[in-house]
């Protein structure tokens, strides 16, 4: 069921349904407290969802562009720098570089380590500052270092595939929507409410605590949650292959 933020008059929103659940009202649960209890919940599923999606990559739907973010690859320039994306959103991860040659035609960039190879690699810090046509590149703290050392520039050269942090709420924020699947709308709702039942002690907060475990799941108990089980099914496109089991004559 598709959910929006609040609905004040038929108290059918999230904020609306944690009210009912709870039995709290704004003197005992201000909305400032359940707003960053929503966003907790936010965050939560982003990394369940990022963490269980296959080859269609998880993003809140509520961004406005892609998660790829372009720079220019300047020559002489090995390091550059992300924290955020174009819009100011905090960047997660880098899965993907691709890097343009000199005729703006782009290639893949192979993932090299530059702080555990040991002897492999050592292009990035043996000192030669070799320059050419980038083939590596390397992950440390929040930027990109590239080998060889591209001797050109080009403009938005550098093509950088992201996870990023969600789109989140704000008390004013009435008729938004979670950016994720729909069917996964009423965890926001579940998981502000079971920890407030279980800070208060309320009588419910086992059964809030078993509604929280539905969507969660606990993979030290083999238990799939309902975020995983949605989002490591989304790609039905892609051909399921089946593999012979070989069987010796012997």
């Amino acid at each position: 069921m598709s959910l929006v933020f609040s609905a004040s008059a038929t108290k059918s929103g999230i904020v609306d349904l944690i009210y009912r659940y709870t039995g709290a009202d704004t003197t005992k649960y201000p909305l400032s407290e359940v707003v960053s209890d929503v966003n907790a919940a936010v965050d939560r599923l982003l990394a369940l969802a990022i963490r269980s999606s296959g080859s269609w990559q998880y993003d809140d739907s509520n961004h406005t562009d892609y998660p790829i973010i372009t720079t220019d690859l300047v020559s002489g320039q090995r390091d550059y720098s992300f924290t955020t994306d174009e819009q100011g959103n905090l960047i997660l991860d880098i899965y993907r570089v691709m890097v343009a040659n000199s005729n703006g035609i782009f290639y893949d960039l192979e993932l090299a380590d530059q702080q555990n190879q040991r002897g492999r690699n050592i292009g990035f810090v043996d000192g030669q500052e070799i320059t050419g046509q980038p083939s590596k590149y390397d992950k440390t703290a929040n930027g990109i270092f590239l080998d060889a050392i591209p001797n050109y520039s080009y403009t938005n050269g550098i093509k950088i595939f992201i996870n990023r942090e969600a789109s989140y709420f704000t008390s004013s924020d009435t008729t938004k929507k979670p950016g994720f699947d729909g069917r996964l709308h009423e965890y926001l709702v579940v998981r502000p409410t079971a920890y407030y039942a279980q800070r208060k002690g309320l009588d419910n907060a086992d059964f809030w605590s078993n509604e929280l475990l539905k969507y969660e799941g606990d993979e030290d108990r083999g238990i799939t949650g309902l975020i995983e089980s949605v989002y490591s099914k989304r790609s039905k496109d892609e051909p399921t292959r089946i593999l012979t089991k070989y069987r010796s004559s012997r």
